[in-house]
């Protein structure tokens, strides 16, 4: 097959794969939390974090616009920081599967709307079991499946705009705008960053797309600008059909129960809300095995931990591994605003990581990143990179200091075990080969 042959995909194409990454469970599960944090001005913070999250691609959009790594941001980190940061990347990474029960307690915040008398715990639960359960036997979405679910969930959003919008009260602007002051509303756009996420995985597509150097920097603007449009929309209808304090820190159930009849309520709950947390569930779940996958095959963890189910080809101890550390939070009872928190703090590390990767480029792939087709000088490298360093770094101390002792010293264990475990395995790793150059 020849090149123009691979380069199939359009504009439109692009467009709509990253609509598809980006709307889902951050609107479900971020909202409430972020109009704890900043009331009624949970719209604003969301066209902020939108554009705290465009620019936080760039970076990403140069790595992945220079070579295909094989591995994700594991490969990206160590073929541009070196192998001791790719270890510390890859056992944080495990700890991140701590978002996977952050959507399973939003699921059961749903569930508990239709059915009150539920058990949050065994809610989560089961839902945590089933989805691994079927990923264990090999059990994959197909894309029809997918499409069918995203046209739902865009109709049941649809619906919870136009019914809703009506019934803002009238004092929105004057009566709980911003409940805590700018810190608040700071603290809001940071956390609502993980909602406007996911156009960024377009990037993926270079060496497919028919113009890649303009179409794909256009779609993540495009997309994710449209996306937190919508979303700031939605959190004002949230926010503003009830008074704050009966909405903040709780799901969008609550303030869809006022304005939708009950049989569209219905059909918001599950065909909205709870089919975008098992869709995102069940994608985080498929994502997070090949990364470590690879660690196990370059020496990170145990080689045997990814070996596969024969018969259905599924890396059953990594997934075993991964539920186990998502199970935990639900048994232990952490609530949903600790985890989000721990969460976004990892992500938040994770993309200043990858912007540091970025700005090695000319270092580590000079010939490569010269011809790359999103090349631009060191010295505008430079400072896009730093950028995006500093807005992380700022961000990672705003939510340290929002948050509690026991929380902040979660994280530094993390991050210390990290470490740990990548000096003390690093001697016995071997980077396995980890690109190919996009043609």
């Amino acid at each position: 097959m020849n090149e123009n042959e691979t380069k199939q995909l359009s504009r439109t194409d692009l467009f709509s794969m990253a609509i598809g990454q980006i709307i889902g469970v951050g609107i479900m599960t971020m909202t409430g939390i972020a109009i704890g944090f900043t009331g009624r001005s949970v719209n604003l913070a969301y066209l902020v974090a939108g554009l705290i999250t465009i620019f936080a691609a760039i970076p990403q959009i140069y790595i992945g616009g220079t070579a295909n790594f094989y591995g994700g941001q594991y490969s990206q980190i160590g073929v541009l920081c070196g192998q001791k940061a790719a270890g510390i990347f890859l056992y944080i990474q495990l700890f991140t599967s701590l978002a996977i029960s952050m959507y399973t307690l939003s699921f059961a915040d749903y569930f508990l709307s239709l059915f009150p008398n539920a058990n949050a715990k065994l809610i989560s639960f089961i839902v945590l079991t089933v989805l691994f359960g079927m990923h264990f036997f090999g059990v994959k979405q197909a894309a029809r499946l997918q499409n069918i679910l995203c046209a739902i969930l865009a109709i049941a959003i649809a619906a919870y705009i136009v019914l809703g919008i009506g019934n803002v009260q009238g004092d929105y602007l004057t009566n709980g705008f911003m409940t805590k002051g700018a810190g608040g509303f700071i603290l809001a756009s940071i956390y609502l960053t993980f909602a406007a996420g996911g156009a960024i995985y377009v990037v993926n597509y270079s060496s497919a797309a028919k113009n890649p150097t303009k179409d794909i920097p256009f779609v993540i603007i495009a997309s994710t600008a449209i996306v937190v449009i919508v979303y700031a929309v939605m959190s004002t209808v949230a926010a503003g059909v009830l008074p704050v304090d009966q909405v903040a820190n709780k799901p969008l159930s609550v303030s869809a129960a006022v304005f939708m009849p009950k049989t569209v309520y219905t059909f918001f709950v599950v065909g909205g809300a709870m089919f975008s947390l098992l869709t995102t569930l069940n994608f985080n779940i498929g994502m997070i095995v090949y990364p470590v996958m690879i660690g196990c095959k370059d020496g990170w963890l145990p080689k045997k931990l990814a070996v596969k189910n024969e018969k259905f080809g599924s890396a059953y101890l990594i997934l075993l591994l991964f539920y186990l550390i998502g199970i935990v939070p639900i048994l232990i009872g952490l609530d949903l605003n600790t985890i989000a928190n721990s969460t976004v703090i990892l992500f938040t590390i994770i993309r200043g990581v990858i912007a540091y990767s970025a700005m090695q480029l000319p270092k580590k792939m000079p010939e490569i990143w010269k011809e790359s087709k999103f090349y631009v000088s060191d010295r505008k490298l430079k400072v896009i990179c730093i950028a995006s360093i500093v807005i992380a770094a700022i961000s990672v101390l705003v939510l340290l200091v929002s948050t509690s002792i026991i929380q902040i010293c979660g994280n530094i264990c993390i991050l210390v075990f990290s470490i740990i475990m990548a000096l003390i395995f690093d001697k016995r790793v071997h980077l396995s080969p980890a690109y190919e150059v996009k043609k």
